[in-house]
């Protein structure tokens, strides 16, 4: 039976989504918490129950309204904020039916498309979605024996962590106290890249929400600040989600150094592989990812149009974007922490 999720039922959604094989950090009710208390979006929500137990979730969360016209569109999305979503069940049938009731949610409501972040390969059994394979996920095992996991990487990375030693890099752990040091580096990277950022209430969201498995990484130059990174921990796996680094430590090091130290730390909680996330294939992430020798699984996300004609092309390397990308490089960095969240908030 398919049912409508409601904040009363987070017991037995997080329950199924703890054990559940194909589940992820971004299939937990915390998350839609964070997305409904940040952004407001209507939550959508569904999940299959058998003999009184839960076998499938689907997290949907209806992003209307857009400013942007018909490039972006009113979307049912799995998941918001997320770089994973989709369908999770215990067999294909019940990925079936959920798969089978988004569809009809996204009919009733009218939306231009149906976007589900999935990360299996096999063909979805329901017809109609259309893949898009714009990004690609990077993970590797991790062991806290620092000399194995140090041989682990390739000698460029190992060349440029040292450089970040040599140059007197050091690291400091913590959470709501380095939040403010955290999205000045975050606000920095992003605009430097075009991208509107996303609001600092949306970070203390996180961190309140999931006490005890999320945290934030500065790197630091004496007193300067030259990067960090926020990151969450869900079954073994650490995962740093938002980051970035001032471009004068680059030749210093500072990322190589940065996720050497989150790695290192994290194997020594307890965490046996690190998930480096999803980046643009092309783009100047995908490469630096890439340069680590993780392995790289392609993120196939599906679309159902409803409304639309044709599939949404919100990648940054679509020329449409280019004058509105390199204007906002331009941008004052106050200015686009002003009204960087009233933009995102459509681009989920």
């Amino acid at each position: 039976m398919i049912k409508t999720y409601s904040n009363a039922d987070a017991g037995k959604w997080d329950g199924f989504v703890r054990h559940a094989a194909d589940a992820t950090f971004c299939h937990l009710s915390g998350w839609m918490r964070v997305v409904e208390r940040v952004w407001r979006h209507q939550s959508h929500s569904i999940y299959a129950e058998k003999n009184n137990r839960v076998v499938g979730v689907l997290p949907l969360f209806h992003v209307a309204n857009s400013p942007f016209g018909a490039q972006f569109g009113s979307m049912l999305v799995s998941t918001p904020n997320a770089v994973y979503g989709g369908v999770i069940a215990d067999d294909e049938d019940v990925r079936a039916e959920l798969i089978d009731a988004a569809k009809s949610l996204a009919e009733s409501l009218r939306v231009d498309y149906l976007e589900l972040r999935d990360t299996r390969e096999p063909p979805l059994p329901a017809s109609g979605f259309h893949r898009q394979n714009l990004y690609a996920a990077f993970r590797r095992p991790i062991t806290p024996d620092e000399d194995a996991l140090m041989k682990s990487f390739p000698r460029d990375v190992r060349r440029m962590i040292r450089q970040g030693l040599k140059h007197g890099l050091s690291s400091q752990f913590g959470r709501e106290d380095l939040l403010d040091d955290f999205y000045d580096v975050y606000a920095a990277s992003v605009r430097r890249l075009g991208t509107p950022v996303f609001p600092k209430r949306l970070f203390a969201e996180f961190l309140r929400e999931f006490a005890g498995v999320s945290d934030i990484l500065v790197i630091r130059q004496g007193r300067r600040i030259a990067g960090a990174v926020m990151s969450f921990y869900f079954r073994g796996v650490v995962a740093p989600y938002y980051g970035g680094a001032y471009p004068e430590f680059h030749g210093a090091g500072v990322n190589n150094f940065m996720y050497w130290e989150l790695m290192r730390s994290a194997a020594l909680r307890g965490c046996s592989r690190f998930d480096f996330g999803r980046s643009k294939r092309g783009s100047g992430s995908y490469e630096f990812k890439r340069g680590w020798g993780m392995a790289e699984t392609s993120l196939p996300y599906n679309f159902l149009l409803v409304r639309a004609g044709r599939m949404p092309n919100l990648n940054p390397m679509n020329p449409k974007f280019k004058l509105l990308i390199e204007t906002w490089k331009r941008l004052p960095l106050s200015f686009t922490k002003l009204i960087g969240p009233i933009i995102v908030r459509h681009l989920p």
